[in-house]
Parts: C-alpha cells; structure tokens; sequence
C-alpha cells in the first residue's frame, strides 16, 4: 500500500465536509458550554488560591477577606456576562470585543482589542497546557524531566481533535468538563452540609493558623496588597468573551443560543468560585506551594477516597482542555481580521473539516514556541496572563456604551443601520448603558493595577506586544490596499495580441484583475485554444466571475470560461482532476500548459502575503506527465 498525501491527511482527519453540511456541524448548547466554557470553569482550580496567595502577606488574619473581595469579583463577572449577552444579541454574526469596537469606537480601537485578545488566547494554550502538565508531575514526580515533552504532546493532541472538527471536539472535551463541574460542585455541596451539620452529618472542623504578616503592614501596603489580591482573582474572568467571538458556532437561532450558553457558563463558574471560596476560607486553609487550595478543601470535605481522586484528576484533564478556548476563537477572530485586510487572506479559509486550519496550526506553532522558551513553567508566563483580556473587556464595555446611546436616540419602532449591524430602540436603554458603563470602568482599574503590580514580573512584554501587534495589522492593511491599486482594472487599456502557436493552455484563474488579464493575453499569444479555469463554491462567486468576465471581451471573448462548481473548500483537488482529463483525454501524448498568473510584491517579507495557492498548485502539478507550467509574473 503506498502513503500518499490525501491518505495521510484523510487518516487523521477524516473525509471533507461539503459546505452544505457546515449547518449540520454547528454546536448544540451541552457541547458550546464545553467548548468555550473550559477556560473561565478551569479558572475556579487556582482563582480563590490567586486570591489567598496575595492576603496570606498581610497575615492569616487576613484571609477572611477572600470571600468579600471574591463576592466583588462575582459582581464583576456579572457585569462582564451582560455585557456580552448585550453584544452577542446585537452583533449575532460574532467577532466580540473585535467587531464592538470597529462599530462603535473605530478602527484603531478595534485593533488594540483584536491584538488583546489574540495574544490573550495564545497564553491560555500554553499556561493551561503547562498548569496541567505540572499537576500530572506532581502526582507523577519522575515525569518532571518530560514536563515540556509531555506539554508539547498535549498541544499537538488538542491541535489534532480541533483540526478533526468542531462538533466533533466538543463531543471529546464534554465528558471532563462536566466530570470536573460534577464533582467539584458534589465536594462543595457537601462540604456545606457537614459545615453546618445539616442532616446530623459530622461537622468540619477549622484548622486554627497564626501566621504573621510578612512585613509591618503599613496604610499604603494594606491598599496595594488588597487591589493586588483583587486583581489576582480577576483570573476567574479569563475566557468570558469566548462565546460571544463564536456565536455562529452555535445551532440556529445562534444568537439565542449562544446568549443562554452565557448565562449558564457565568452560572456555573462563578457557583464554584464562591462555592469553593466560602469553604476555603471557613475551614482556615493556607495557600501551599506543595497543595493546591482545591486540593485541601477536597481532602478535607471528603478524605482521600474516590471524589479525592476524581476532582484532582478531572482538574489536571480541564486544566489542559481550557487551552481548547483559545483553539476556538484565536482562528475565528484571526478570520475576522482578515477579512478586513489586517492579517493574510489565508487565514479566513476553512479547511476540509469546516475549521479555520490555518489559525489553528499558527495557534499551535507559536503557543508550543512559548512551552519551549518558558520551559513549560506557568508560574512564569502567569504575569503575561489576563492582561490581554482586561483590555478587551474595558475596550468592549465602551463600544456598548456608545451602542446603548445610539439606541436611546431612536423612537419606538424606528431602527438604523450602524454599517455593521441594525439596531432598534429598547426598553431599558438607560440603565443597560450604565451597566456597561460601571463595567468599563472597573474593568479598566483592574487592567492598570495588573499593569502596575505585574509590569516588572513580566506584564511589560504585553504592554509592548500589543502596540506592535496593532502596527503589524496596519501594515499588512496597507499592504493589500496597494495590491489592490496595482491590480485595479480601472481605465485598463489591453494592446492587440499576435497568432498564437501552442496546444492547450489553462489559466487558473480566482478572480479577474490586472494581473489575471494579462496572463490570459501571454497565454493567446501561444494557443488558439486558451481555457480559463475557475473553482466556484456558491453561485454568488459564479455571477460576480462572470459579470467581471464580460467586461473584457477584448481578452475573454477568444478564451473558454470554465467554471467548476465545487462543495468543499480544497479548490486544487477539481483544478488538478481537470487538468488530468485534459492531459490524458483530450490530448494525450501532447503538452498541455498550464499558466499560472501571479504577482511579484515590493518586499521580500510580503511574499509570505501572497501566492500561496499558487505554490501548492505548482506542487501537485510536478508530477504530471506531459504537463508544462509556465509562471506569469506581474510586478507590484
């Protein structure tokens, strides 16, 4: 049996889906919640410690404020959860933070949330790879010389299953997601009946602890210490924005379902955070670096039996899985943005299983570089995490704001479009504005005093990242909006062409531009028989070809249009099936060209931009028999 490519890549992910069956695909709500859920469910392993970790400085004494500050995390998640709700509702095509902010505060806004986020995503994949591949060795100490082998492993496998399909990822990952909400929710409920001996079970006693504080607490460090520590749990908010990117993931109505997928999300999780922070600080638990908090609160409420071992090994598995959120909306959101123009076309095509491959495997490649430059240590990459997120949320907060103003100026009954959606007066739109407004407002406290707590820790990196990342989008925008000029054929005037010579020639062509044109007279000058080839996938793409056709009968009237109606996304596969025909069919035993139109760009970086298809086209081609390729450049 001969390994081919197609063999290969149909072993590991399964036969393609025609487009039709992207419907057919979509998340119902058990497996949404599963899929964009696992971050901000996970978060409730270390948000109540991240908390503790930062008070146990000011004493034990100290700790009894957990739960207050955790009740004002809580209000917090609440006003981010409404918000989005808000956004999902009124921007059901998704985008999130990205799209709000394009409508409603501008470009250059939208590109700081778009850059926020995306890097946000990228260290969800490797803190929660790396926090769960530290929980396996530290059951496991022997494993630790692996750790970034094993962490590494784990990014591949999660890069596999979402590259195998969303639907079928979310029927993976939903059995430890709600393993781990079953049982950490058991644990807390029972924990709370033994606390208050409900039942005449035996009452959990308190462990009574005397540490002193680590310095003389002053005023000034008494303030500092208690933002620090709120900041820290604000952890529990990392992933909230996820459905709200991927609200056409969801099952129609997608907007309806992905806002009651939210609720449920910001439910559960903050149940378990202010479950798991109650009994924490009522049973006297101190932070350890050699037990976690949930940890202690399990073996204390239940010992070390079964639930013991099921809620630690059910957080090692959701720990890893939450990097599954950023796999979910680092390729959706990179599709947005190029379709906009602000990162390359290519990320906004969908591979054979109905997912944005490419985003997926950039996720994958630069989150394992991250793995390896950290030496899979979360606890060093946690000062670069929730940065990003903080300032999509204020950024996102502040495009409602405006939104609910625009509403509040319509008379019942009247609607506008705003250029990206339609909007309508609403009951209510007073105080939905002010709710979102308070949540900017925390929401951008919290981001600076992370920027000034953690900036020496590390937070600097973001803080420079994302600026640069927001010059990288503009200047790949820029970029395309000067491709788009060269290759304009506006007052395009096409000289005469001369007898041509040749057999065959087939032009693939994608669209009808300067430099499509131009391939297509080369090609007249050799062969009376010149073929125009194009892979259309919806009937909108066949009429816009043809309408741009016509306009050029001087080129197009001496040349066959061949339009090939395709279902999937993999355009070579027709492209090369047609050639072979006219190769041993048509003409066998003669050479059949192919000419392949392309455009040479200004900088050598910018070939990366560009010509992709182009390469694979060459690729697949190289080992035909009597098949003649022929490269025609236009200059940028």
């Amino acid at each position: 049996m001969t390994l081919t490519y197609q063999g290969v890549k149909r072993a590991l992910l399964g036969h393609p889906f025609p487009t039709r069956q992207e419907i057919h695909e979509r998340l119902d709500k058990v497996r949404g919640l599963a899929i964009f859920a696992s971050d901000p469910i996970s978060s409730n392993a270390y948000a109540t410690e991240a908390i503790m970790s930062v008070l146990i400085l000011l004493g034990s004494g100290a700790l009894s404020m957990t739960l207050p500050i955790a009740m004002g995390i809580m209000g917090l998640v609440l006003l981010v959860v409404f918000s989005y709700i808000q956004t999902i509702l009124h921007y059901p095509d998704g985008g999130g933070a990205y799209t709000v902010a394009k409508d409603n505060l501008g470009t250059l806004p939208s590109l700081f949330a778009a850059a926020a986020l995306l890097l946000d995503y990228i260290l969800t994949v490797s803190v929660s790879v790396s926090a769960g591949v530290r929980a396996i060795t530290s059951a496991f100490p022997a494993a630790y010389d692996y750790r970034v082998l094993l962490a590494l492993t784990a990014v591949a496998l999660i890069t596999w299953i979402n590259l195998r399909g969303v639907r079928e990822s979310g029927t993976i990952f939903a059995i430890p997601t709600y393993a781990f909400v079953g049982g950490v929710l058991f644990t807390v409920a029972w924990g709370l009946v033994r606390y208050f001996g409900i039942f005449g079970t035996s009452m959990l006693v308190p462990v009574v602890h005397d540490v002193p504080p680590a310095a003389p607490v002053t005023q000034f460090l008494f303030i500092w210490l208690v933002l620090r520590a709120f900041a820290a749990g604000c952890t529990a908010l990392t992933g909230i924005e996820a459905i709200s990117n991927g609200v056409q993931a969801f099952k129609p109505p997608e907007s309806q379902n992905a806002a009651k997928t939210m609720v449920v999300m910001g439910v559960v999780a903050m149940s378990l955070f202010v479950g798991i922070t109650f009994l924490a600080t009522h049973l006297n638990l101190l932070p350890s670096e050699e037990e976690s908090i949930l940890s202690q609160m399990t073996r204390q409420v239940s010992g070390t039996g079964f639930l013991y071992y099921w809620v630690q090994f059910f957080t090692m598995m959701i720990l890893i899985l939450a990097a599954n959120t950023g796999y979910q909306d680092f390729p959706r959101l990179s599709s947005f943005l190029a379709k906009d123009g602000f990162m390359p076309r290519w990320m906004q095509h969908r591979g054979d299983r109905l997912v944005y491959s490419y985003g997926i495997i950039v996720l994958a490649v630069i989150a394992s570089i991250l793995i390896l430059i950290f030496d899979a240590d979360e606890i060093a990459m946690l000062p670069l995490y929730a940065l990003g997120v903080m300032l999509s949320f204020t950024l996102s907060q502040s495009g409602m704001v405006r939104l609910m103003g625009k509403v509040g100026k319509l008379s019942p009954g009247e609607s506008t479009f705003t250029g990206v959606t339609t909007i309508h007066h609403e009951k209510g739109w007073w105080w939905k504005r002010g709710l979102n407004a308070v949540g900017a407002m925390v929401t951008g406290v919290v981001l600076m005093v992370l920027i000034i707590t953690k900036f020496t820790e590390g937070a600097w990196v973001i803080v420079l990242a994302v600026p640069l990342l927001v010059l990288y989008f503009r200047g790949i925008n820029s970029h395309y909006a000067n491709v788009a000029e060269a290759l304009s054929t506006k007052d395009l005037k096409l000289a005469q062409v001369t007898r041509p010579v040749a057999d065959v020639m087939i032009v693939p062509v994608a669209d009808i531009h300067r430099g499509t044109l131009y391939a297509l007279q080369f090609a007249r000058t050799f062969s009376e028989d010149v073929r125009a080839v194009c892979i259309v996938t919806s009937p909108a793409e066949h009429e816009r070809l043809q309408r741009r056709w016509n306009r050029f009968p001087e080129i197009t009237g001496a040349v066959k249009l061949v339009c090939i109606d395709y279902e999937y996304r993999d355009v070579l596969t027709p492209l090369v099936e047609y050639v072979e025909q006219v190769n041993n069919k048509e003409f066998p035993g003669q050479v059949v060209t192919i000419v392949i139109p392309e455009f040479v760009p200004e900088s050598l970086g910018s070939h990366f931009l560009h010509n992709q298809t182009a390469n694979f086209l060459r690729f697949r081609l190289r080992g035909q028999r009597d098949v003649a390729v022929i490269d025609v450049p236009y200059q940028i």
